[in-house]
This record gives C-alpha cells, structure tokens and sequence, in this order.
C-alpha cells in the first residue's frame, strides 16, 4: 500500500511543464487584457475632456474657421511694385490742348481736343475743355453748340452738365438762319487766330482767372480776382506796350446791363510785373460794393474800367450817388493789349461779348 503511494505521488517532468505552460499563458491574457482596458479607459478619458473643452469654449471653431479669411491679401505687392497706369491717349490729349490753350495757343489747342474727340465722342470733359476753348475765342455758337451737346446728354454727364445749363442760361440764342452764313464764314476766318484774334500770332495770354469771394457785412459784395498774365515762350516784351482792361458789369433792376458803379481797385501781386521772366504776372483787382452804395457819372463808370499800365500805381473808383434801380454784380470782360493789339480776352457770362464787343485795337476805341 505505502508502496503504490510512493509511486502515485512521483509526477510525470512533462506535467510540470505543461503546467508552467499554463501558468505563462495565464499571466499574458492578463496582461493583456489589463492593457486593452486601460487604453480604452484612457481614450475615455482624453474624449471626455475634449468634449469638455468644446462645450466651455463653443466660438473657438468659428475663429478657426474665420482664420483664413485673410487668405486672398495674402500675395500682398508693394504699391512702389505696382507700375502706375500710363495715361490713355484721350486723357494725353486733353492736358496737352488744355496746356496750349493756356498759352493763348488756341488753334493747336483746338487740334489736339479735336483729336481726343474723335476718339471719345462723348467724352464729356474734353466737350466742355473745347467749348471753353471756343468761348476764348468769341466764337460763341460753336461754344453754344457743345455746351447744348453737354445739356442733351443729362445729368449722367456730371458736372459737365451742371455748367452747360449755366452757359446757356447767361448766354443768348444763336444767330438765326439769315445770319447763319455771315457767322460761319466769320467764325471760319477766326478759326486759325489766336485769342486775340492777331493773325500772326498773340504774344500774351490770359493763364487764369481766379475769383474768390469774402463774406463783408458792410458790403453786398466784395470779389477779389487774380488774374495771371503770361507772355509766348521766346517773345520779348516792352512792358510800357502793355495795357490791360479789367471791367465788371452790373444788372440794374433785373433787367438793364451796365458798366459797374462799384469800388473797384487794382493791385500787382508780383513784384516786377515786366514779363521778362516765364513766370505769369499777377494782377488782383478788388470789386466791392458797399450796402449804402450808388452809382457814379457816365465818366466814373469809364474810368473805373480804364487801363491798367504796368509799373503804374493802380487806380480805384468809388460811385456816389443813388441809382434808379437796385444793381447786382453780373460778371466782368478782361482785354489784353499790347502795342495797341488785341491779344487775349476773357469774360464770364460770355454773352458780356456780344453785348459789348470789344476792340481789336487800343486805337479803334
């Protein structure tokens, strides 16, 4: 008996091995298994709290997704990169006759706007640049005929349009058509002069008019005018040759126009006023007409609009009794001589020039 329990006790080597098989096995599922719960705990976990973080802070998506509105400034150039536009042909044209005109060279002026029109018919600033050109002139129905294009054209021609309304407001019918032919044929003729008419060529011009009112409350009006006055390049002037006429206009009683009775004074803003330099002279002329102001004597009135001399101390006048009817400032007429020729003239309305048209010499006045 003691025997066989001695040889059952005897365990076979290949048991225990088996055994420490199982045993190994056993410990790996657990591993194993403990891992895979604790990286699914994990991964809970990180979840949870990302979800936590979207709920505290719900406008952080939207300004991730604003973030690359910027994006098309991205390819930012420098402005100085940028190669500025080149000026069209139009736009090269208009300057040059706007320059020329300037100068008192009217006939290529007009060239250079006729031009630019025939590119642009409608372009409504070269209509309006050429219409001025032609009031300079005094040729006044082809002004009149581009300033009723203008009108025509509405208020989609901006500005332009404001001003054509103006002109033709101020201005007087054309000439009908038994004076048409006269017109033309006249208007043809001074086609090719210069401002001034002068058939070889005006050696002065009129650059600017610049006119600025001053509010005064002892006067109905105070106007202040520059004028610039510029001779040709290359010509040479006799400042004791030039004379300059400057006279304003006044309605009397919304109905007559006359020669102003106002105060009326003249000033050089530029110390030499002799134009040998290139530089245009200035001249400021004062029209002022005080709130107890009347009118003045047919000789008054002359020599209220006598002639400005160069080098002379300018001169005013002052009007001195009632008028019979009420006077308002309606616009003025500046002619410039020089050796008793007409060289430039310039008048706002432009209508003044038919009413009184002026001299081609100093000794035809």
């Amino acid at each position: 008996m003691r025997t066989l329990l001695s040889r059952a006790i005897q365990v076979d080597p290949s048991f225990h091995i088996g055994l420490g098989l199982i045993v190994i096995l056993a410990v790996a599922e657990i591993f194993f298994a403990a891992s895979y719960y604790v990286g699914r705990a994990r991964a809970a976990r990180i979840s949870a709290q990302a979800v936590a973080a979207n709920v505290a802070r719900p406008a952080a998506p939207s300004v991730s997704a604003q973030t690359p509105a910027p994006a098309p400034a991205q390819p930012a150039v420098s402005p100085a990169a940028v190669p500025a536009p080149s000026p069209s042909l139009v736009d090269q044209l208009l300057r040059e006759g706007i320059e020329l005109r300037d100068r008192g060279d009217t006939t290529n002026a007009l060239a250079r706007l006729q031009e630019a029109l025939d590119s642009e018919p409608n372009n409504t600033v070269v209509l309006e640049e050429m219409a001025k050109t032609y009031e300079s002139m005094q040729l006044l129905d082809r002004a009149n005929d581009l300033w009723r294009k203008l009108q025509e054209m509405g208020p989609s021609a901006g500005a332009a349009y404001e001003l054509a309304n103006q002109r033709l407001k101020l201005g007087v019918p054309t000439p009908g058509t038994a004076d048409s032919g006269v017109a033309n044929s006249s208007a043809d003729a001074a086609e090719h002069k210069d401002i001034g008419g002068n058939p070889e060529g005006a050696v002065m011009g009129i650059t600017q008019v610049k006119t600025t009112e001053t509010p005064d409350p002892d006067a109905e009006k105070n106007l202040a005018m520059q004028i610039g006055i510029k001779k040709q390049p290359g010509a040479t002037i006799d400042h004791d040759k030039v004379k300059i006429f400057v006279r304003f206009y006044d309605t009397v009683g919304d109905k007559d126009i006359k020669l102003t009775d106002a105060d009326v004074n003249y000033e050089w803003l530029t110390p030499k006023h002799d134009w040998t330099e290139t530089n245009p002279e200035v001249l400021s002329v004062k029209y002022v007409r005080a709130k107890t102001g009347g009118a003045s004597s047919d000789s008054s009135l002359a020599e209220a609009a006598a002639t400005v001399r160069p080098g002379q101390k300018a001169r005013g006048a002052k009007g001195s009794a009632a008028d019979s009817g009420r006077r308002k400032y309606l616009g003025y007429i500046i002619q410039v001589y020089y050796d008793d020729d007409l060289q430039a003239i310039q008048a706002e309305p432009s209508r003044l020039l038919q009413l009184f048209p002026p001299s081609k010499s100093t000794s035809a006045r």
